[in-house]
């Protein structure tokens, strides 16, 4: 029987310790690993890629390879297993896992995606720290297949049981990063460092992405402006005016606007 407070529990696919703030030597080689992740994130994402690993088939229907069991469903699975029929299904889980995880260290990242489903088939719906590594293990598979927006679902379904998880955390920052959400990966950033202050790669990003998101909101900012600017001069045209007859000043002490009208602008 699996030592449930053992450090191997909670392995995930990457071999963290998923606490974040301890590490053991690793089951797989963490940089290699991650350098493979990060190749292949350079890569366009090809949109028969998203849904191979996503398990959606040419009709938008899911495939098992990615259909694991809805909460409700388990439930309603485990009803009459007794207590050691349920620790039985753990241990399968586990075992399932680590065959995912040596799928993974040898680059078939299908296979085990499917597998990993499987684990989450039978693992105990109440066992949520070991379901949240399963998800953030398939979560790191996806990736390596480019399939970015179905890893971040399976990040956010880690996180959802459990949201100290910073590994999966982490993963769904450099997904959301990836995806040109700045907002959303500086967020998880930022739960990153809460979480452990020395985390080097969370201090950079909140160092570098606010920059990038102040930039883009000045820009949209522009934009809007622009937009606005020129739907009010269709509007005022006919009346012979223009928005060169409208004044915009802002009030240094709050940050807000008034309108002044000028019959003769120059």
């Amino acid at each position: 029987m699996t030592d449930p407070n053992s450090d191997d529990e909670f392995q995930d696919a990457l071999g963290d310790q998923v606490t974040g703030h301890e590490e053991t030597a690793p089951q797989l080689d963490e940089e290699d690993v991650d350098k493979i992740v990060e190749q292949q994130s350079q890569l366009s994402l090809s949109e028969e890629n998203e849904h191979s690993a996503a398990g959606d088939g040419a009709d938008g229907t899911k495939n098992p390879i990615d259909a694991e069991l809805s909460v409700e469903e388990l439930r309603e699975l485990e009803k009459d297993l007794s207590p050691e029929q349920l620790e039985a299904n753990k241990e399968q889980a586990n075992k399932l896992k680590l065959e995912g995880n040596e799928l993974f260290k040898n680059d078939q990242a299908d296979g085990a995606v499917k597998v990993y489903t499987e684990a989450l088939n039978v693992c105990p719906s109440d066992n949520t720290r070991e379901r949240a590594v399963l998800f953030g293990n398939r979560a790191a598979a996806k990736m390596k297949l480019e399939a970015n927006k179905s890893a971040i679902d399976d990040c956010t379904k880690a996180i959802e049981l459990w949201p100290e998880y910073l590994r999966a955390l982490l993963r769904r920052a450099k997904l959301y990063e990836q995806d040109d959400k700045p907002d959303e990966a500086l967020a998880d950033y930022k739960k990153v460092s809460e979480l452990d202050p020395g985390q080097r790669e969370a201090r950079e990003a909140l160092v570098r992405l606010p920059p990038i998101i102040n930039e883009r909101n000045e820009k949209l900012k522009t934009e809007m402006m622009s937009n606005l600017k020129n739907l009010g001069n269709m509007i005022l045209r006919p009346f012979g005016l223009s928005t060169q007859n409208f004044q915009m000043q802002q009030d240094p002490n709050t940050g807000s606007y008034s309108i002044n009208f000028n019959q003769n602008p120059s």
